[in-house]
């Protein structure tokens, strides 16, 4: 098992930018996200789970998961988002893990929005915050989602407080949206990340 980075941060903080600039480098990176997506998809157990347990309508016509619907039943029924999550995690889990025991690099990346919240964190080794004010998130999120402030402001605060995360991580890079500055910060934690693979053996 290599060296393994956790990297989280907010809505609109950058993780995808700071990602995508440690694949450049050749590093694997293992998103939450995706797999959270991939566990659900036909043909999974942890679908037909959904299924069984609340019934054929999170289904659309073609098999696959009617997030929508979903979202808005967990919405009405808080109970309900235990019992998804108690079919889902699992199955994140353990396709996190696969994928991170497949990795080649030289360290692999697991980048998670709630990788604090969902002890993810107990997966990896180091962990690595990408951080950024709460206006330039809602700046940054409305872009790119297109979603209302209020939207934005009620994700941020679903998620765990910025002040905690900051407390938790090891590395912090403050993200103010300028890439040139994200990829200076990048570099050398890259080397010392590479080092720390060296010696994990």
């Amino acid at each position: 098992m290599s060296f393994i980075l956790g990297i989280t941060g907010g809505i609109g903080s950058g993780k995808s930018a700071a990602t995508q600039w440690f694949e450049s480098q050749g590093i694997t990176v293992v998103d939450a996200d995706i797999v959270a997506r991939e566990v659900v998809e036909p043909g999974q157990p942890a679908l037909q789970a959904i299924q069984q347990t609340f019934g054929d309508w999170v289904l659309l016509e073609d098999g696959s998961l009617d997030r929508r619907a979903l979202r808005e039943h967990i919405f009405q029924f808080p109970d309900a988002r235990q019992n998804l999550e108690k079919i889902t995690h699992p199955a994140i889990r353990q396709s996190i893990i696969q994928q991170l025991q497949h990795a080649e690099s030289p360290y692999v990346i697991l980048v998670s929005p709630l990788l604090f919240e969902t002890n993810q964190h107990q997966l990896v080794q180091h962990t690595l915050l990408i951080d950024a004010d709460e206006q330039t998130q809602l700046q940054r999120a409305g872009q790119r989602d297109g979603q209302s402030e209020e939207q934005i402001l009620k994700i941020i605060a679903a998620q765990m407080p910025r002040a905690q995360k900051q407390q938790l991580a090891n590395d912090i890079v403050l993200n103010d949206g300028l890439l040139e500055h994200l990829h200076q910060q990048l570099k050398p934690l890259h080397f010392s990340y590479l080092q720390r693979a060296e010696h994990a053996f």
